[in-house]
C-alpha cells in the first residue's frame, strides 16, 4: 500500500477491546525504565498492538512504532488519556499527524507530570490516608472502607483513562482540527516554562571561585547572579540540550559526561 492512498483506510477500526488491552499494557510495563527513552518503550509496547491493526503495510508500522519509541517521561494515569487520544490521531489521520502527536506527547509531558505527581501521588493519598489511619485508630471500621473505597476509584479511573482519551481525541479532531496546532503550541509553551522553572529550583551548581586583587577579594558567584541568576545551572543544560540534539551522544554518554564534569569540578575547586 502507497502512501498516495493510505489516507483512505482509516476509520473507526480501533475497538474498545483494544482500548483495554493498551491501557493494561501500559499499566504493567510503564515501571519499565531506560536512561535514553525512559518511559518511551513502554509506550511503544503499549501501543503496538493498535499500530499493526491501523497500519497494515510494514514499512508505515514500523514508522509509527519509531514516532513512538522517543523519550517520554510524565505521570502514569494521566499518560494514558495523552497515548489514548494519539491513537484517536493515528487512526484518523495516519502518519500526516506524525508530527503532531510528537508535539502533543512533549508538550504535554511536563505539565501532567507536576499536576499529577502532586495532585494524585501526593496530596489525595496523603490526606486520605490521613484521615483513614486517625478513624482506625479510634477504631472507627469506617477508616479502612473509605481506604478501600479511594483505591477502587483510583483503579476504576486507571482503567478507562486510555478509553477516555480516545473519546476526547476524536472529538479534538473531527470538531476541532483545524485548531490542534493551536493547543500543541499552547501545551509546548507550558511545557518548556515548566522545565525552564526547574533549572533553578532543581539544579544547584555554583562556583567557588574567587579573584585576589592585593587586599581585595571578588567572588565570581555573586558577579554571575547579577548578570544571570543561575547562570550556571542554564548553561549546564543548554549543553546537554546541545548534546542530545545533535544526536551524537546519546542520554547513557551526556549522563557520564555530566558526572565527569562534575568530579573535576568538584577536585580542582571550580564547581560545588
Amino acid at each position: 500500500m502507497n502512501k498516495k492512498n493510505q489516507k483512505d483506510v482509516y476509520g473507526p477500526i480501533v475497538t474498545k477491546k483494544d482500548l483495554h488491552k493498551a491501557n493494561y499494557r501500559w499499566l504493567m510495563s510503564v515501571e519499565t525504565y531506560n536512561y535514553e527513552t525512559q518511559q518511551g518503550a513502554s509506550v511503544a509496547y503499549a501501543l503496538s498492538p493498535i499500530l499493526r491493526k491501523i497500519y497494515k503495510n510494514d514499512d508505515d508500522y514500523v514508522e509509527a512504532l519509531d514516532n513512538h519509541f522517543q523519550y517520554y517521561n510524565t505521570q502514569p494515569w494521566l499518560a494514558a488519556i495523552v497515548l489514548g487520544a494519539c491513537v484517536a490521531m493515528e487512526e484518523k489521520q495516519g502518519l500526516a499527524a506524525k508530527t503532531a502527536i510528537n508535539d502533543f506527547k512533549v508538550g504535554t509531558m511536563g505539565p501532567l507530570a507536576g499536576i499529577g505527581d502532586s495532585l494524585l501521588m501526593t496530596m489525595i493519598p496523603t490526606i486520605m490516608g490521613s484521615i483513614a489511619a486517625y478513624m482506625a485508630l479510634q477504631n472507627n471500621p469506617f477508616g479502612i472502607l473509605l481506604w478501600g473505597v479511594l483505591i477502587a476509584i483510583i483503579f476504576f479511573l486507571r482503567m478507562h483513562c486510555f478509553e477516555f482519551g480516545y473519546r476526547q481525541g476524536s472529538k479534538i479532531i473531527t470538531e476541532y482540527g483545524d485548531k490542534i496546532n493551536y493547543l500543541t503550541e499552547a501545551a509546548s509553551v507550558l511545557g518548556i516554562t515548566v522545565v525552564g522553572s526547574l533549572i533553578g529550583s532543581v539544579i544547584s551548581v555554583t562556583s567557588p571561585l574567587k579573584f585576589q586583587f592585593g587586599k581585595v577579594s571578588m567572588q565570581i558567584q555573586p558577579m554571575l547572579d547579577k548578570i544571570l541568576p543561575q547562570m550556571i545551572p542554564a548553561l549546564l543544560v543548554l549543553l546537554a540540550y546541545k548534546l542530545l540534539k545533535s544526536k551524537k551522544l546519546s542520554m547513557t554518554w551526556v549522563i557520564l559526561l555530566f558526572i565527569v564534569i562534575a568530579m573535576f569540578g568538584a577536585a580542582f575547586g571550580f564547581l560545588k
